[in-house]
């Protein structure tokens, strides 16, 4: 069944983790699993410095400046039980962010995920969310 605004909010905010798909030019969807919160209208990714990357320039950041269209898609699955699906996808479109929006994002990144907690940012990438779709089984 569909899910209201409301409720695929909801597990999208409660969601640890998501799927963020960016457009590359000569392959189409470049897609990354992605640490996320989001206040507001607003949703951020951030560049870290835990994890390693494969390189400087990621291919992500490269997309958006070509197109800033993003898709954020986060799910539960559940081998055993499918009447536990559940699926929400937002769609993005990368914007700059007043400074106290980037500082609230910044504060829920860290709150939401330990390993933030005692490291900068290499950066913040934020999104306003402009479109929210979501189905559950139940």
């Amino acid at each position: 069944m569909r899910l209201n605004e409301a409720e695929a909010l909801g597990r999208a905010a409660a969601a640890d983790h998501g799927v963020l798909a960016t457009l590359h030019h000569k392959r189409g969807a470049d897609l990354v699993p992605a640490c996320f919160a989001m206040a507001g209208e607003y949703l951020a990714i951030p560049i870290d410095q835990v994890k390693p990357k494969s390189g400087p320039e990621l291919a992500r950041l490269r997309n958006l400046e070509a197109d800033p269209r993003a898709t954020l898609l986060v799910e539960r699955w559940d081998a055993a039980d499918w009447s536990r699906l559940w699926w929400v996808r937002l769609s993005l479109r990368r914007s700059e962010v007043d400074p106290a929006i980037g500082a609230v994002l910044e504060r829920a990144l860290r709150d939401r995920y330990p390993q933030y907690r005692a490291t900068a940012f290499a950066g913040l990438v934020a999104f306003r969310i402009e479109a929210v779709t979501g189905w559950s089984a139940r």
